[in-house]
C-alpha cells in the first residue's frame, strides 16, 4: 500500500542556536565507535528504524555496511545505558562543508524517558566539533510523533519539505 509521506529538511546554522537538554540519568553515555562490525551496524539499523519503515539498508551484505562505516566521512555514536545499547547517531560530511546527522534514534524499549532529546543533544555537539559549515537533518512523517517537535525545540529550523510516496 502507497501512502504519502513529507520529508522536512532542517538545520542548524550556528553552534549557539543549539537549546541542549540533559540525561539526567547517570547510567547513560555516548561513545564513538571506531570500528563497527558489520553485525551490530545492522541490529542498531534494524532495531532504532523497525518502527519508522527504514528500508535503504536492510539488504546491505556485511562487506556493504563495513565499507560505509569505514568512509572518513562517517563517524558512529551510540548511547549505553548501564552497558546495553539504547541508541545512535551517524554523522556524515558532506562536500559543501556541512554535516548531516544522517541517522539517529533510539531502541524502542528507551523510548519515552527524554533521551532523545539528550542524544540529539549530543549528535549536534559532535557534528560542531568537526567544523561544518552548517548542521542538518531531515525528518519524516514516518518517523516518531515526537521526532520533529524535538529537533525544534533544540534549535533545528525547517529549510524545506518534500512529498513522496512510500510503500508500507
Amino acid at each position: 500500500m502507497d501512502i504519502e509521506v513529507t520529508r522536512t529538511y532542517l538545520q542548524l546554522a550556528r553552534p549557539e542556536d543549539l537549546s541542549p537538554a540533559r540525561a539526567n540519568d547517570a547510567r547513560v553515555r555516548i561513545d564513538r565507535v571506531a570500528e563497527c562490525p558489520a553485525s551490530f551496524g545492522r541490529y542498531l539499523y534494524g532495531e532504532v528504524g523497525r518502527l519508522y519503515h527504514w528500508i535503504d539498508r536492510l539488504s546491505w551484505t556485511d562487506d556493504q555496511i563495513r565499507a560505509h562505516y569505514a568512509r572518513p566521512e562517517i563517524t558512529l555514536w551510540v548511547m549505553y545505558s548501564e552497558g546495553a545499547p539504547a541508541g545512535y547517531f551517524e554523522l556524515e560530511r558532506h562536500e559543501d562543508g556541512s554535516i548531516e546527522i544522517a541517522y539517529f534514534g533510539l531502541l524502542p524499549e528507551y523510548i519515552g524517558r527524554g533521551w532523545g532529546k539528550y542524544l540529539l543533544t549530543e549528535a549536534v555537539r559532535a557534528a560542531w566539533s568537526l567544523e561544518p559549515a552548517r548542521v542538518w537533518l531531515h525528518t519524516c512523517t514516518l518517523d516518531h510523533p515526537a521526532a520533529l517537535p524535538n529537533y525544534v525545540q533544540r534549535g533545528f529550523r525547517p529549510v524545506r519539505e518534500e512529498v513522496y510516496a512510500a510503500e508500507v
